[in-house]
């Protein structure tokens, strides 16, 4: 997977997946802008992290929520590294309720935060690549859930479920103006979001289990699949979602 002298955005990027995915595409050869909105000191490392390893990065806070904060992290691509090939929409919430424990306040943010940011991000991105007249590919980190329900999380489900037609459509849409769009689905992955399920040995065990490659995923396996897509290796995949989940959809079968 060589990614030289391409240019990424990964939303989100400075923890969790999105810190794995910045690290895999600049490893493949790719300059990235990393947005963040907290903990700015870990976009700081990450930036010389990736320094260190004679990459090229930069950190940008920005809300991807409004329309500006997106604007605002493709000026900076282009004012730094003068062009833009690739829009990672990672960032993302979630915020376990039922449908009948739900509040209208929680709703939105979940939606703006995951949907709302992931569409603008893939709207922008995609005139950008136009204009430039070479292409480019969004890639929309969804999730399991954007097709396997999960009963006391309805919002992230519905959440996930948006991002897949977004997806779909836009690929669709978009396709013969030479923008891909694919979405990487995860399923556990270790990340501080399952932090204490991994700290709790039988909690893990039982999740494990689950899973028919019987382990959860560090962030680097999510982070690499990515880069694949981004890559030419993956230039004929758009509209589509890969799912990256060790087959625990499908966990329950047999066991």
């Amino acid at each position: 997977m060589k990614l030289d002298g391409k240019v990424a955005i990964v939303t989100g990027g400075n923890t969790g997946i999105g810190a794995a995915i910045v690290r895999s595409l600049a490893a493949a050869g790719a300059a990235v802008v990393i947005d963040y909105v907290a903990q700015p000191e870990d976009a700081a490392d990450l930036v010389k992290d990736i320094a260190a390893g004679g990459g090229r990065a930069v950190g940008v806070e920005a809300d991807v929520t409004t329309v500006a904060g997106i604007d605002k992290l493709i000026a900076t691509a282009v004012d730094r590294f003068g062009r833009l090939d690739a829009f990672v929409n990672n960032a993302g919430i979630e915020k376990r309720h039922s449908l009948l424990e739900l509040d209208e306040e929680t709703f939105e943010k979940v939606m703006a935060v995951n949907v709302k940011s992931a569409v603008f991000g893939t709207q922008r991105a995609a005139k950008r690549f136009i204009d430039q007249g070479s292409g480019g590919v969004v890639v929309n980190i969804s999730s399991v859930h954007e097709d396997w329900p999960m009963p006391g999380n309805l919002t992230y489900c519905v959440s996930k479920g948006g991002m897949r037609m977004l997806t779909r459509t836009a690929g669709v849409e978009l396709g013969p103006q030479g923008v891909r769009v694919v979405s990487v689905a995860p399923g556990a992955v270790n990340t501080p979001i399952n932090e204490q399920t991994m700290k709790d040995d039988s909690l893990r065990q039982k999740l494990e289990n689950s899973i028919p490659l019987r382990h959860v995923a560090e962030p680097e396996e999510i982070g690499d699949v990515v880069a694949f897509v981004v890559s030419d290796a993956g230039k004929y995949m758009t509209a589509t979602t890969v799912f990256v989940d060790g087959g625990i959809m499908h966990g329950s079968v047999g066991l």
